[in-house]
């Protein structure tokens, strides 16, 4: 029996960029996602979608340990006001729930802003469209096959 496909995958079957698959369980925290893909935590992707207007998102991938600076992310994008979806409302705008979203096979192919570190990591772990697959790939072959803005848009997270 062959592992379960995802539409990030199926997205990604016959592309140019390169990747290795990891699967784990599903983890409980970032920390733990890391842990399981024996990585570290900054290199690991949240993908975050973030509601512009009506019917208007974009994706950003935030390294593990860090948060959305969103005096930044808002001068990035010329707003005033940005918000997070709801869980609903996430699913509606990418066709993936939360904590599995991911750009790549996404129903929408919303604009990606990866924060400024994302190029200058070897290898990230970003999700695969499905809760405990990952996706390691090149950072900087990553943004580039995204087209993604690199823009400083993240902080410490001071939890």
């Amino acid at each position: 029996m062959s592992d379960p496909t995802t539409a990030a995958l199926d997205a990604l079957a016959g592309s140019d960029l390169r990747f290795e698959v990891k699967r784990t369980e599903r983890a409980r925290s970032a920390e733990e996602s890391a842990s399981f893909q024996n990585i570290e935590l900054d290199e690991l992707l949240r993908t975050i979608v973030i509601r512009r207007g009506e019917d208007d998102y974009v994706f950003v991938l935030v390294p593990g340990g860090r948060q959305i600076d969103w005096p930044k992310l808002r001068a990035h994008l010329g707003v005033s006001r940005l918000s997070l979806p709801d869980a609903e409302e996430a699913k509606a705008a990418t066709g993936y729930e939360r904590g599995a979203i991911t750009p790549f096979g996404a129903q929408n192919a919303w604009p990606v802003i990866a924060d400024a570190s994302v190029p200058e990591k070897p290898v990230v772990a970003i999700g695969g469209g499905g809760h405990g697959i990952n996706l390691h790939v090149g950072g900087a072959d990553l943004v580039a096959f995204l087209g993604a803005d690199v823009v400083d848009v993240t902080k410490a997270d001071d939890r």
